[in-house]
């Protein structure tokens, strides 16, 4: 499995499928704020990550333009990030709270973070054609953590997104699909048997946790009831 997902690693990390977010990751490189003038960004797409053995696989949009393309590691080094990695520490299944670069230290425990499309989008808005590009890289891996049982979706596009990547392995997404809300719950078996938990959850962005419509407490309560269902 290790040399699976090393592939499936190098696979992503090259990818060139949609011209756009190619340009705009490399633009955000080449044209960084102030505050991160003269820092050498990943400004590749980003796989996942976390560990092998994890019960619950955290699915966001995207990297953020100056957060993961600039570190190299999904939900690092930006206010979203800060938020997520929090949570997993209180909830048990991160060994720090902060995820400031790929090199900081952080471990998760039971855990694996991801995202449905690996670049950023301009405006955080990924096209349908984008998104259904990278679609497969998610699908395979699901499938090689072999342990997963539940997904955290962060935001409705990762509700959808991480519906049809069930679908992709085989599951069966009721008509009409279920709909995306905080702490919305949904169940899905695909083809290899395996049956999975879907909760939705608010994405931590600033729009969300400026405004209070996201909360810690709403937040920690989702990572107790993903343990929940992972534990099940």
């Amino acid at each position: 499995m290790a040399d699976s997902m090393r592939r499936l690693t190098d696979e992503i990390t090259s990818c060139t499928r949609c011209p756009r977010l190619v340009e705009w990751r490399e633009r955000s490189a080449a044209e960084p704020p102030r505050r991160y003038v003269g820092e050498k960004y990943w400004a590749r797409p980003l796989p996942g990550f976390g560990e092998a053995r994890a019960r619950i696989v955290v699915v966001g949009l995207a990297p953020a333009a100056h957060g993961g393309n600039r570190t190299g590691r999904v939900f690092t080094g930006d206010r979203s990030g800060d938020w997520l990695y929090a949570a997993l520490h209180r909830a048990g299944l991160a060994n720090q709270p902060t995820s400031l670069s790929r090199d900081d230290g952080l471990r998760l425990r039971g855990a694996y973070v991801t995202a449905v499309n690996r670049c950023p989008p301009p405006q955080n808005r990924p096209t349908t054609e984008e998104r259904d590009n990278c679609l497969p890289y998610l699908v395979r891996e699901l499938r090689l953590l072999r342990s997963a049982r539940v997904i955290v979706a962060l935001g409705a596009y990762a509700w959808t997104g991480s519906l049809l990547a069930l679908a992709g392995l085989g599951a069966e997404v009721p008509r009409p699909r279920p709909r995306f809300a905080h702490a919305a719950e949904t169940r899905l078996e695909t083809s290899d048997g395996r049956e999975w938990s879907m909760v939705g959850c608010f994405h931590p962005s600033q729009q969300n946790t400026f405004t209070g419509r996201l909360t810690e407490p709403m937040l920690d309560a989702v990572f107790e009831r993903a343990r929940a269902l992972a534990s099940g």
